[in-house]
């Protein structure tokens, strides 16, 4: 869908745009000389599962990293060391010594891409909008005590670039802060927001596929499925991009993604196989860089299902996965074999995997759950690699049990709908790390404050049904715990209990690799869906 933002003008140069979407519009001819332009770099990568360009709303993986680079925040992480927080918007920040007042300072002189000023009104009220729009991301400011009934107070100006957020408890200050680095704090412009505002709704329905950020790069175009664009924001603050632009193409196929950077058609690629990976390891013309990602990838069984809500079914699906085959193969290179919610790097993260394949043992406790025979069940998966070989696999080892898995195939958007519905009987999925905390996942995977449909927070807990006091309370004592080494252990706690008792098959921690062409300079994938930043990227 066209994102063309009416109060931004767009002086693109004619002859140099025509050139980059004619060449990279999907179900073009390829041109005769496949070299991309000098001063466009372009992106082969599944984004399907992009369903709002609004960071009050936008919490998809891909949508992710659209926010990093296009909105700025108060503070982000720095992606050579996460645990070490850096400015963005902020030139000075503080909590006092009651430990819920936190106080900011903003830099001088910003201004939106729009040529509106950027003041403590903007962030304000982007704050308060988020609280206010109550989308899906808002509980990571909400869990703070902040509501659509006090927001406007506990959240304010107190000079034209001073605020002040004021939480209900004395959290870890650590946690606030990692907070305000999420995309759900990304800054937006108030004026161009409002004067986008249809009954009432905030700019909510036009920012869906509009930009009114200040980030280093501004989103010129979404077509869903298809292509992002996003060019250089010559009212940024900071250093400017080198490039005019970058492109991103909607492209899944691995081998397709392979052959457009050997051609020189595209400058990175994504979402290589770990074969396709190989197959470039001897180019001279491609180079490869790797991160550790805060990345799980995992699959859940609804507890509504009565048959996947027995604690032996639970137990057995976890013993009816081959993850050495799966870590040897389908995710060589892009992953290693993780059986815990948090991902390594994070505070207290668990490294013990204790699941091996055991049909035997899968047998027994399925006939103890009166199931002898197995039974039939389906699963939502995403048609991207490796989840649809990963779930292949599992669908021939669960057999050698008995149980007859049907495999429901989808794009991003129409599987995360019916999981966000619950409706499911088994999803496979990733979750990433929305900010370099625990809670992050803890607050997910192992806290669902109100089982009901119409629950208010709706964590990855309560799209299974998985009805847990006592543990989410241990997760919110472990977010209010101010000494980091006991903070630590109780992660390691929470995390025993949920390996052995939660609906959650952890399957790995991804390590992402991009591929890339030799002349592209400065790429580094971040630790997290939002700090892989392209406005760091330059080309010879």
């Amino acid at each position: 869908m066209p994102n063309h933002a009416d109060s931004i003008p767009i002086r693109l140069n004619r002859r140099a745009w025509t050139l980059g979407a004619a060449t990279l519009a999907l179900g073009a001819a390829w041109p005769l000389q496949a070299a991309t332009p000098k001063d466009t770099l372009v992106v082969a990568m599944a984004f399907d599962d992009v369903i709002s360009l609004d960071p009050a709303e936008a919490f998809e993986i891909s949508a992710g990293e659209l926010m990093g680079n296009g909105y700025e925040r108060l503070l982000r992480f720095d992606v050579n060391d996460p645990s070490r927080l850096l400015p963005d918007l902020a030139a000075k920040w503080s909590v006092a010594a009651d430990g819920k007042t936190y106080s900011f300072e903003l830099k001088p002189n910003l201004k939106f891409a729009s040529g509106n000023p950027l003041t403590a009104e903007d962030v304000v009220f982007s704050l308060q909008r988020a609280v206010l729009l109550d989308k899906t991301p808002a509980f990571i400011l909400t869990q703070f005590g902040l509501s659509k009934a006090n927001v406007k107070d506990k959240v304010r100006q107190t000079g034209p670039l001073a605020l002040t957020i004021e939480t209900d408890k004395a959290y870890a200050p650590t946690l606030v802060y990692n907070c305000l680095t999420a995309n759900v704090a990304g800054v937006v412009d108030r004026k161009l927001v409002l004067a986008n505002e249809a009954a009432g709704d905030l700019g909510w329905a036009w920012l869906k596929t509009h930009f009114a950020g200040s980030g280093p790069l501004k989103i010129r175009e979404w077509r869903a499925n298809e292509i992002v664009a996003l060019e250089r924001n010559d009212n940024y603050h900071g250093t400017k991009p080198a490039l005019a632009r970058v492109i991103y193409r909607h492209v899944k196929e691995s081998a397709t993604q392979r052959l457009l950077i050997e051609k020189g058609d595209v400058d990175i690629a994504r979402n290589l196989s770990p074969q396709d990976l190989a197959a470039l390891a001897t180019s001279k013309d491609v180079k490869t860089t790797a991160t550790p990602k805060g990345t799980v990838y995992y699959f859940s069984l609804n507890q509504k299902n009565p048959i996947l809500a027995k604690p032996e079914v639970r137990e057995a699906f976890k013993w009816l996965v081959d993850y050495g085959a799966i870590g040897d193969t389908l995710i060589k290179n892009i992953g290693v074999v993780h059986q815990n919610f948090l991902p390594v790097g994070l505070l207290g993260a668990s490294t013990e995997n204790p699941y091996r394949l055991d049909v035997a043992k899968a047998k027994a406790l399925l006939a103890k759950a009166g199931h002898p025979d197995g039974f039939k069940v389906t699963i939502d998966m995403r048609t991207i690699q490796p989840v649809q070989g990963i779930t292949e696999a599992i669908q021939q080892t669960l057999k050698r049990a008995g149980i007859e898995l049907e495999i429901l195939p989808g794009d991003g958007k129409q599987t995360l709908t019916k999981y966000r519905a619950r409706t499911h009987d088994i999803y496979i999925g990733q979750w990433g790390a929305d900010y370099w905390d625990p809670h992050t996942n803890a607050d997910t995977f192992a806290r669902n404050p109100d089982n009901a449909d119409d629950a208010k927070s709706k964590p990855l807990a309560w799209r299974n049904a998985w009805d847990i006091p006592e543990l989410t309370k241990k997760s919110d004592a472990a977010a209010l715990e101010r000494d980091g080494t006991k903070r630590a252990r109780m992660y390691q706690e929470i995390q025993a209990e949920f390996r052995r008792t939660g609906p959650f098959v952890m399957l790995y921690q991804q390590v992402e690799v991009a591929a890339y062409r030799a002349n592209v300079d400065g790429l580094k994938i971040g630790p997290t869906s939002d700090s892989t930043y392209l406005f760091n990227v330059s080309k010879r």
